[in-house]
């Protein structure tokens, strides 16, 4: 049973995830376009909002970058560049730390902010609220994996997952089997990572696919005017 579980989660789970994410986010965008946005509420509370943020998208982005290079840059590489198993994971423990603080600490404003600011309560969605209390867990998880981690500094743990990770892309059967002896925190940090992917087409994290290019070439300014009421005759 355990084992079919382990299979299951981290062999088949991952494909479902990467499917609703591909899919759900394509879908979303063709058929209701203009719910394809952050729905920012700055004008609500400002100064709370821009200090959160900052570090929130900073903590996140650098968190996201760093999985995504540390996990799926083949070993071989690393390896060229005579960088250790254990060196990797000990730079991969103090940029995640750095990043995962900020991360969090951003987020638990913004929690302040949508929990405690009447209006901005009262703007905020069920999606809105669930989202960004799931990422404050994720990155409290995350942070708690750098004890574990601590505990061995060979950077074995660390090939363990990239050879996992690595092992989902090039659809290897056993992809699995590489984290069945994990450490349960591990197991649980990517569980919550890919239920984030599946929940992600379904709330504000789309806007994190848009990248407002076409503005750098966009042609004269735009120009909003305020509607008149028309008079009856």
């Amino acid at each position: 049973m355990a084992e079919f579980i382990n299979t299951l989660m981290f062999g088949i789970y991952p494909y479902i995830a990467l499917a609703v994410l591909a899919l759900g986010s394509v879908i979303r965008y063709d058929r209701d376009p203009y719910t394809w946005k952050s729905g920012s509420s700055q004008l609500l509370r400002r100064k709370q909002l821009m200090l959160g943020s900052l570090l929130f998208h900073i903590g996140v982005l650098a968190i996201f970058a760093g999985h995504l290079v540390g996990l799926l840059t083949p070993i071989w590489i690393w390896d060229a560049l005579s960088v250790s198993h254990g060196a990797k994971q000990l730079i991969a423990i103090v940029l995640g730390g750095v990043a995962g603080v900020c991360g969090i600490v951003g987020a638990t404003l913004l929690i302040h902010r949508r929990f405690f600011d009447p209006r901005v309560r009262a703007t905020s969605t069920f999606a809105d609220n669930m989202i960004i209390l799931i990422l404050w867990v994720q990155l409290a998880i995350g942070l708690a994996t750098i004890a574990v981690s601590m505990q061995h500094l060979d950077g074995e743990e660390m090939v363990r997952f990239m050879s996992w990770a690595q092992g989902i892309f090039t659809f290897n059967p056993d992809a699995a089997s590489y984290v069945a002896d994990a450490n349960p925190i591990f197991k649980l940090h990517i569980t919550l990572g890919l239920t984030i992917f599946v929940l992600f087409p379904f709330t504000r994290l789309v806007h994190m696919l848009s990248a407002p290019v076409r503005y750098i070439w966009r042609p004269g300014y735009q120009i909003v005017r305020t509607k008149r009421p028309t008079t009856a005759e």
